[in-house]
């Protein structure tokens, strides 16, 4: 199905979004599924939550477990996906790794793996769907970042590292992929989206005391950056690639 001038929301679409067993992840599933997507989810966790709450908007919804950062486990997946639902037209890659570390505490094996689980999930996940995308002449790869490469929050030099990783990835694969109908976005979003502000012994202060106050007053959520994903996978956001959109409140004004 390719896309039409007059198309709207997603009516017939797949919608492939990874790490989406909590917190972003499912409410992008919710938001692609109230546009009409069937919803393919992709997880190391247990995402039968996230498979529940979609069920209640649609019924075409699946999950499929494994290690995104292993190739087998990958081509498990993409196969499993295409013989549920025939299709790939959107890849939502919400993977990621949240760390604070002092840079000279900072060991090889803790920065190997930040880049293992951001990059290399981000090169077998869209290695894999671009093939199918391009062949159906229509896809959205939709890559989700951190405000944190705009902003050079210290104590994170891995993690800003890897996302910017990201932004290189979308503007040079999009220069590639443009002329398939197949766009490629990335969306940056504030910390206090990609984690419990309790969870990590140095939030209190990267959080109040380093990172710059917000526009509006208030943590960007779940169904904020939802949205932005959910317009970034519609036909009307097809002259839209190469891009990263910052959803973080106006903490960081690139």
């Amino acid at each position: 199905m390719q896309i039409t001038q007059f198309e709207e929301g997603l009516h017939g679409r797949v919608a492939l979004v990874t790490g989406a067993a909590i917190g972003n992840g499912r409410a992008f599933c919710e938001r692609l599924a109230e546009e009409g997507a069937a919803i393919a989810i992709a997880d190391i966790a247990d995402a039968s939550e996230t498979v529940a709450t979609v069920r209640a908007i649609t019924d075409r919804v699946s999950a499929y477990h494994g290690d995104l950062t292993v190739p087998a486990a990958v081509e498990r997946i993409i196969a499993g996906v295409l013989a549920d639902f025939g299709r790939i037209d959107v890849l939502v890659h919400n993977v990621g790794l949240y760390e604070e570390e002092p840079f000279e505490l900072l060991t090889f094996e803790q920065w190997q793996r930040m880049l293992r689980v951001s990059l290399d999930s981000l090169f077998l996940i869209t290695h894999a769907v671009l093939p199918i995308m391009k062949q159906q002449h229509f896809g959205r790869i939709i890559v989700l970042g951190s405000d944190t490469v705009w902003l050079g929050t210290p104590y994170l030099v891995h993690y800003a590292t890897a996302k910017s990783g990201i932004i290189g990835f979308v503007r040079s694969l999009a220069a590639e992929v443009g002329t398939y109908g197949i766009t490629v976005n990335a969306v940056t979003v504030g910390l206090t989206a990609t984690q419990d502000p309790t969870d990590q012994p140095m939030n209190r202060t990267l959080l109040k005391d380093i990172t710059p106050q917000p526009c509006i007053r208030r943590a960007d959520e779940p169904h904020d950056i939802a949205n932005v994903v959910a317009f970034l996978a519609m036909p009307a956001a097809s002259i839209i690639t190469g891009q990263a959109i910052n959803v973080d409140g106006g903490i960081a004004r690139h």
